[in-house]
């Protein structure tokens, strides 16, 4: 099977970059939101996307103005039946999606592949909701997009082989590093990065060090673009919570736990840049400063 034409649920964060990274490799793309205003907000998202990769030149005008031209966004879920690849790429909620995949899998043709862009939710469990559980697979895409190299590819018990090649190809057709996985929490990169982040929490609770001093230790010390409470307020300590939460459900270990801070953090809404708090304060957005989350 060849994939000739793509389609994208969800046209947010995620949604958006993804239908056009397939758009900019030549892909007439649907991308299909639930309202015109958060269509709308997606295609301008698009938009401003290629606009810098057309003034940093790492994409002609032309290669973006073609791009926007193969996008065909939409409200109807039937506007996806004859893609061969549809992307799921909506809330992380695992109830929603399948009763997203139950819905399309009627829709659309039977020999089409279904993926998801979850990075937590069991794809098994999204899987049984279809008929074509050998079609399906998770497709977990990186934030920003445009910008991140990685995929990572996971397949179940159940995949076909040959499903799985089809989705390593079109990852590397898109210009992503695909690397394969199988489905279980965290998938590779979840699983190692997850109990990270939650030990740079253990460490300011108990007391090693500031958030500043966590933040540079391994900035600096290690050489990470961010330091982990950085790098939690831009991923969202709500989501990064909600992730631990799956992790430590299935592999009952206490690296997967969320320490208490996380969950009273989550409680006051305080999730990062996206509320304006988290571990830093973005009142500022470029001067933020450590919050004084404990004692002393």
């Amino acid at each position: 099977m060849e994939i000739r034409r793509v389609g994208v649920v969800g046209c947010g964060l995620m949604g958006s970059g993804i239908a056009q990274v397939a758009a900019t490799a030549g892909f007439p793309t649907v991308v299909r939101e639930v309202s015109a205003e958060l269509l709308d907000k997606g295609l301008a998202s698009i938009e401003k996307s290629l606009k810098k990769l057309a003034e940093k030149r790492t994409l002609s005008a032309d290669q973006a103005a073609e791009a926007l031209g193969r996008l065909k966004p939409t409200l109807k879920l039937d506007d996806l039946a004859d893609c061969d690849l549809v992307i799921e790429a909506i809330i992380e909620n695992l109830d929603r999606k399948r009763e997203l995949f139950r819905t399309i899998d009627a829709m659309v043709k039977p020999e089409a592949v279904f993926a998801s862009n979850t990075s937590s939710v069991s794809i098994t469990e999204m899987m049984t909701a279809t008929q074509r559980a050998p079609r399906f697979l998770g497709m977990h895409f990186f934030n920003p997009v445009p910008l991140m190299k990685l995929v990572e590819l996971v397949k179940t018990v159940v995949t076909d082989p040959a499903v799985v090649q089809l989705g390593l190809d079109y990852a590397r057709q898109v210009g992503k590093v695909p690397i394969l996985t199988s489905d279980r929490a965290g998938f590779i990169v979840n699983r190692l990065l997850v109990p990270y982040l939650l030990d740079a929490i253990r460490a300011l609770e108990e007391g090693f060090g500031t958030i500043e001093d966590i933040d540079n230790g391994m900035r600096l010390g290690c050489n990470h673009p961010m330091g982990p409470l950085t790098l939690l307020d831009f991923v969202g300590v709500e989501t990064t919570y909600y992730i631990a939460e799956i992790l430590f459900s299935e592999y009952r270990e206490r690296r997967f736990a969320p320490p208490p801070l996380m969950k009273r953090m989550v409680l006051a809404g305080m999730y990062g840049r996206k509320s304006g708090k988290g571990f830093y304060d973005y009142t500022d957005p470029k001067n933020p400063k450590p919050n004084n989350l404990l004692v002393g």
